[in-house]
């Protein structure tokens, strides 16, 4: 077990600290103490707490100021703790790419950078794998939306150290039918809700998703059928069908006009929303965003799913996703990262600060 983080140490060995410390979703507490107490350590910035979420604010009088934010807790542990790393430089374990890096990139800065360019305040929160009502910076959007008040935000989840600007929003819904119940052997009595939902499905298969364009970043829809839930037995005829329709969606709409949209497609149908998030825009042309994409030095790219992001717009703050590890290989047995991601991430976001 740790006794406590080293900030002394380059990002790849401080990410094998960290993800020697097990953090799955809802047992972050041990993590959560080990970040206060060294940030508490630093003396050059403000911390605070509230759960097992942990911000730290410099206070430079700067005319701007940056957020940096990540996740503390990871998926369930898979057989693969505690990391190792290889002879081709590759560090494994859990959390490595999702994404321990990235907390390890914020914590060097944290601890380095005592003069930045733009004020920082660094997010590091609880409980992002699980349900949203459990996540930790949406509690923190409730409870101090002052703590995360900024011109521009860069969520360090794993991108493959790509710029991924924005993210899709996401809906689910059930559309409904309705039948009549009877005994199999005596369908002709009954109505079958299951085979009603067959135009369903065909109007799924049929549908045309749209590829929006937002500060040239091309944003893919999807509309997909993610469930069927009827039928009561073998011999009963059911009365009851809903097909589960999951609508992810540009940034460019909101989630009622989103829903609208979803409704107009099944017109005719019971359509019943279960779930819904917001996409974030992604904000490049913000002079800070213009100046982070240029200093990151690669094209960026729409982000294909939802991120945390969109929190941060939600309160008028431009984010993008931007961190070291391979999205791909997230929440896998197989996790690892490369440390030259890892350094050349801290690389890249110390000179965008300092330059």
């Amino acid at each position: 077990m740790v006794n406590g983080l080293d900030l002394g140490l380059d990002a790849a060995r401080l990410t094998a600290q960290l993800v020697d410390v097990p953090s799955v979703s809802r047992e972050e507490k041990t993590l959560a103490d080990l970040v206060e107490q060294a940030l508490r350590g630093l003396g050059h910035v403000r911390v605070d707490r509230d759960g097992d979420a942990v911000v730290a604010r410099t206070g430079l009088g700067r005319p701007e100021r940056v957020v940096l934010a990540g996740h503390l807790d990871t998926v369930p542990i898979a057989d693969n703790l505690p990391s190792r790393l290889d002879a081709d430089g590759l560090l494994w374990g859990c959390g490595t790419s999702d994404m321990k890096a990235g907390v390890a990139v914020q914590l060097r800065l944290a601890a380095t950078l005592v003069a930045p360019n733009r004020d920082l305040t660094y997010v590091f929160y609880d409980a992002e794998e699980i349900a949203a009502e459990f996540n930790g910076l949406k509690r923190l959007v409730e409870r101090h939306p002052d703590w995360l008040a900024g011109d521009f935000a860069v969520l360090l989840e794993p991108t493959g150290g790509r710029v991924d600007g924005g993210c899709q929003g996401t809906l689910r819904v059930r559309v409904q039918t309705t039948g009549r119940r009877a005994h199999s052997a005596r369908s002709w009595l009954g109505e079958n809700a299951i085979h009603k939902a067959a135009p369903i499905l065909a109007r799924l298969a049929s549908y045309q998703p749209r590829r929006v364009e937002i500060d040239g970043l091309v944003y893919p829809e999807g509309l997909n059928a993610v469930l069927i839930e009827g039928g009561h037995a073998g011999n009963v005829i059911p009365d009851s069908c809903a097909v589960t329709v999951n609508y992810r969606f540009s940034p460019d709409q909101t989630e009622a006009a989103a829903l609208q949209r979803v409704r107009d497609i099944f017109d005719g149908y019971e359509v019943v929303l279960t779930d819904s998030a917001p996409g974030a825009l992604p904000g490049l042309s913000h002079p800070a965003a213009a100046a982070f994409v240029e200093a990151i030095g690669t094209r960026p790219a729409a982000k294909e799913s939802w991120t945390d992001v969109a929190r941060f717009s939600a309160l008028g703050v431009p984010a993008v996703n931007y961190g070291p590890g391979d999205p791909t290989l997230a929440h896998t047995r197989e996790e690892n990262v490369a440390v030259a991601a890892v350094l050349d991430a801290e690389d890249k976001l110390r000179r965008w600060l300092t330059s």
